[in-house]
């Protein structure tokens, strides 16, 4: 089996996590993984949404949108079809829900962080960078609110990163390009926590079913890509500081 892009069946993309480029919001992360790159950013909203009022506790959401050329073909804006698609809301809540497994909101304070996550440039794998520049993003707000007074500890518990992997002609790889996410045989994506826990599991057998030990193999695969990316998001909050 020859990988399309020429790596090796557990080796990620270059993978890049630039902090602070956004002038106005509380955290940003320009995430690049391969050629495919999304932009996240972090706004503070001093309000919380209606169910959290009174109750002490904070709220992290998120938003995601592909710009209209990030594909190879121009797509239309959704604002302009007048709603979003399922695969935008779904992917949204995936990122939302990931950020709050690491988020203790009664720490937070009554207040809200928002999330973007706007892809650039698509090439598969564009909800996992997401979640990965998305952490960046959060951690930098989190500590200007610390800076600031707002709030006496960190909301974080913990840090979450997520990577793709699947089986590309009968071989299990991770951190799948457009051209294996197209041709994959299983696709799967891996949400975990910097202490070896999972966050969520999407996992799809787009040819065939597959077996309890081709998840492990992509697992295992997961696990040793996400703690690289550990270390590169602990490095681009070292670098926004």
């Amino acid at each position: 089996m020859s990988r399309p892009s020429g790596r090796s069946f557990d080796q990620l993309r270059s993978i890049s996590l630039e902090p602070s480029i956004a002038l106005h919001a509380e955290g940003s992360c320009l995430a690049k993984f391969g050629n495919t790159h999304v932009f996240c950013t972090a706004s503070l909203d001093e309000r919380v949404p209606p169910f959290l009022r009174n109750s002490g506790k904070g709220w992290v959401t998120a938003e995601y949108g592909m710009l209209p050329r990030s594909t190879h073909s121009r797509m239309d804006r959704e604002a302009s079809r007048g709603k979003q698609s399922g695969r935008t809301l779904e992917i949204q809540r995936l990122i939302g829900r990931s950020l709050r497994a690491v988020t203790d909101l009664q720490a937070l304070g009554e207040r809200q962080i928002k999330i973007d996550c706007d892809v650039i440039q698509a090439d598969g794998g564009t909800r996992t960078a997401a979640i990965t520049g998305a952490w960046v993003a959060l951690r930098i707000a989190c500590e200007k609110l610390l800076l600031a007074g707002a709030i006496t500890k960190s909301p974080l518990t913990g840090q979450v990163a997520a990577i793709s992997c699947g089986v590309f002609q009968g071989v299990s790889v991770l951190d799948l390009d457009y051209d294996e996410d197209s041709a994959a045989e299983i696709d799967a994506n891996f949400v975990m926590t910097a202490d070896d826990q999972l966050v969520e599991v999407q996992a799809t057998g787009e040819a065939h079913p597959f077996s309890r030990s081709t998840l492990n193999q992509m697992l295992d695969l997961a696990s040793a890509g996400c703690g690289e990316i550990f270390q590169l998001q602990q490095q681009a909050v070292r670098d926004a500081q």
